[in-house]
């Protein structure tokens, strides 16, 4: 696992690390999942939350982590989540600290069942989210469905956003939305001075990115936030 850090830029505090898999020769995620098949999928995703959390305990992650999960990997929500108990309990890593992400971008199979898996994961107490939102298939219509903690901007609406008329007015109605029924709002694949300053403009607080920090490959990156990141106020 390499660990991102997701960062409140209101006063450079971590919010999050998320975990994301890499190759036992330090392949990327692509090159990983590119070997998931349909036969293999279960255990894969198991193995995932599983060495996430050890690895969190082991690094000593005081705030959140976050799990990116396969949805069409869960057949029964209630018993998939064992593995993941079971780690938090044998390494003391609080439950209430685990964030699930599900990718917009992935196709849902079952709709109503991916709605029946985010229920059962906020009722046992863990975050919800959805990432890449923006980018996929199910995008308002499944928001409608079901209202997570926390949702994760999809990188390709930040790309180039300070110079962009229509991309500023679209993550501007999210971050309205996300308000109105109080969620999280996380922009992600910050890469620039000029979006990450844009953002702040437009009162966003949580952030990700190369800009803030790199992922860092079993360890917790350091986080280098810009020059007078403080100088425009948040809401």
């Amino acid at each position: 696992m390499a660990f991102q850090p997701i960062v409140d830029v209101a006063d450079g505090s971590v919010f999050a690390y998320e975990a994301l898999v890499r190759g036992a020769d330090g392949s990327g995620a692509g090159a990983v999942l590119s070997r998931v098949t349909p036969e293999n999928r279960f255990a894969f995703d198991q193995l995932c939350r599983r060495t996430a959390v050890e690895h969190a305990a082991r690094l000593g992650v005081e705030s959140r982590v976050s799990i990116n999960f396969l949805p069409n990997a869960v057949y029964q929500p209630s018993l998939c989540l064992g593995t993941t108990l079971a780690a938090a309990r044998r390494h003391a890593f609080p439950i209430e600290r685990i964030m699930f992400e599900v990718t917009e971008g992935e196709r849902i199979e079952d709709r109503p069942h991916l709605v029946g898996i985010l229920n059962e994961y906020k009722r046992q107490g863990f975050i919800t989210a959805i990432d890449d939102f923006g980018a996929g298939h199910s995008g308002l219509n499944l928001l409608a469905e079901f209202q997570p903690d926390v949702i994760k901007l999809d990188m390709e609406l930040i790309r180039g956003l300070d110079h962009d008329r229509a991309r500023q007015a679209i993550v501007a109605s999210v971050v309205r939305m996300a308000r109105e029924l109080d969620i999280e709002l996380i922009a992600e694949g910050i890469e620039t001075e000029g979006e990450f300053r844009r953002l702040q403009e437009m009162g966003v607080r949580l952030m990700q990115g190369y800009l803030l920090a790199r992922p860092g490959f079993e360890t917790l990156p350091a986080v280098a936030l810009p020059v007078a990141a403080h100088a425009v106020g948040v809401a």
